[in-house]
């Protein structure tokens, strides 16, 4: 994962709290923006960028809520990606890619297609705690699946999402794939990001598992 160097500093022991005296600041460069990921963009954001920040969002919580018929899924069978639910105690974490120049309009037609287009997703402006450097908050777009789009799925209990994650397939691979390497992320964050959404998902996905399938077909899963 391109963040991965990033994410191995050592961590605070938690997310410090808004400084109430600091503000978003632009980036000096009017050209430059910066795209928050917290769900596939954390490993894979497949656009050229000149920068990338792990840290975190405040007022936001990550839901499995969205249903995906491309890249995790089918339209028989969509699959369970995340979005943001506005939360006014809630604490997301995930990366920040700065694009300059061409890569701006490059990296918003990518996204445009991969979020909007195939997501169903809408962009909102966000603001960005770096890990480093909490009290230098940042504007970040982050792109939110509403209720109001066609594939939202909504709530459900954590284990009819992980058997829906289990047995959904789409374009970019299994669901369960998707699953586990956002957990793999939140590791390498430390153990003050916390998610219990999605630890919850996992923690179902492995007690159901050696019952979904043998030993062999769920490493090949993974």
């Amino acid at each position: 994962m391109k963040q991965e160097s990033t994410a191995q500093k050592t961590p605070p022991a938690s997310p410090p709290p808004s400084p109430p005296a600091q503000h978003p600041r632009d980036d000096s460069d009017p050209q430059a923006l910066w795209i928050f990921g917290y769900g596939s963009l954390v490993w894979r954001p497949d656009f050229a960028y000149s920068d990338s920040r792990v840290g975190f969002v405040r007022g936001y919580s990550r839901r499995f809520w969205q249903g995906d018929t491309f890249h995790r899924g089918s339209d028989k069978m969509p699959g369970r990606v995340v979005t943001l639910l506005e939360d006014h105690e809630g604490c997301t974490w995930g990366v920040a890619y700065q694009v300059q120049g061409e890569q701006v309009s490059e990296a918003l037609k990518y996204l445009n297609v991969r979020e909007a287009v195939l997501g169903g997703y809408d962009t909102k402006e966000v603001t960005f705690y770096p890990q480093d450097t909490p009290d230098q908050p940042l504007k970040a777009l982050a792109y939110v699946a509403t209720p109001q789009n066609p594939g939202y799925l909504g709530p459900a209990p954590e284990e009819a999402i992980a058997t829906q994650i289990l047995a959904c397939r789409g374009f970019s691979g299994h669901n369960l794939e998707y699953l586990l390497r956002l957990a793999d992320f939140m590791q390498l964050c430390g153990p003050q990001a916390q998610d219990e959404h999605l630890a919850a998902i996992v923690d179902a996905v492995g007690t159901m598992l050696p019952c979904f399938c043998p030993t062999e077909q769920a490493l090949a899963l993974v």
